[in-house]
């Protein structure tokens, strides 16, 4: 069994963080815009401003990061390559995601809908960055 190589783990994260910033970006801002700027209003919450997008982009980075972390960790049980990146990013999908969404829909912050696209987006989301942020890592 190999060592963990830390700074492909680094380069990998910081890509599969790229990734989800954007996708994040895009779903939030972009895609969900009108139900976000709604709940925000429900719940009597100021428009997300500059401190809270430093905190999310730094720490979606740190998750990608994470991620990759994972699949490194796993990769001698399961074997290097795309199985194996797409355990890791399941397994990060449900833990972050669905976890997540069930909970805001279960306070009734989130219409079904939404909870829906969220998952589907998601999804797709975190495989993607994961596969890229696995794709970038090797044994040191």
């Amino acid at each position: 069994m190999g060592k963990i190589n830390f700074g492909r783990v680094v380069l990998g994260g910081l890509a599969a963080g790229l990734i989800l910033n954007i996708g994040e970006y895009l779903l939030n801002d972009k895609v969900l815009a009108t139900q976000m700027a709604e709940m925000f209003r429900r719940c009597g919450f100021p428009k997300p401003g500059t401190n809270f997008i430093v905190i999310a982009v730094v720490i979606t980075f740190v998750l990608g990061i994470v991620i990759v972390l994972g699949y490194a960790a796993i990769r001698p049980r399961f074997g290097p390559g795309p199985r194996t990146a797409i355990y890791a990013g399941l397994f990060a999908w449900f833990g972050v995601v669905v976890y997540r969404q069930v909970i805001v829909v279960g306070l009734g912050l989130e219409p079904v809908n939404v909870f829906g696209l969220v998952l589907v987006w998601e999804f797709v989301e975190y495989l993607v960055a994961t596969l890229v942020g696995a794709w970038l890592y090797q044994e040191a």
